[in-house]
């Protein structure tokens, strides 16, 4: 599996190495406020519509969007069959994650973040399975035909 896609092992590699050093290394304290982030959020707290958008609606949304793209390479690496597997390995590094952060000065370990990747990497899953569907669609026909 990982000869054959060697240049999509690598990608996958390389992004949870970055997703690694995100989760796993010492998290900047007291930084949202001086941020486009915070400014962004405080900016939303002054008018009715967007009060709903707070920080832990945008940690909550950012989880998820860091996890979409290891749904996507677990299903483009291991294969359309295992689409299961993928999203149960998505949730799997998201648990190691939160377990590891339990041991790491400066981290949180939270219900709410192992919730959102798993969902962000679920969404990933169905992405890639979306995606993909019409060239599963053309080898199934193919092979029929043959």
């Amino acid at each position: 599996m990982f000869r054959r896609h060697p240049l999509l092992t690598l990608a996958t590699v390389l992004y949870l190495g970055a997703v690694g050093l995100l989760t796993l290394g010492p998290q900047p304290t007291g930084m949202v406020r001086a941020s486009p982030v915070g400014w962004l959020l405080e900016l939303f707290q002054r008018h009715a519509a967007t009060a709903w958008i707070t920080y832990p609606t945008v940690e909550f949304a950012a989880n998820a969007v860091m996890f979409l793209p290891i749904g996507v390479f677990f299903v483009l690496l291991f294969g359309r069959r295992l689409w299961w597997f993928a999203a149960l390995m998505g949730s799997a590094l998201s648990a190691s994650i939160e377990f590891a952060q339990l041991f790491i000065p400066g981290r949180v370990s939270d219900l709410r973040d192992l919730i959102s990747n798993s969902f962000g990497a679920l969404l990933g899953v169905l992405l890639a399975l979306v995606l993909t569907a019409p060239a599963a669609r053309r080898r199934g026909t193919m092979a029929r035909a043959a």
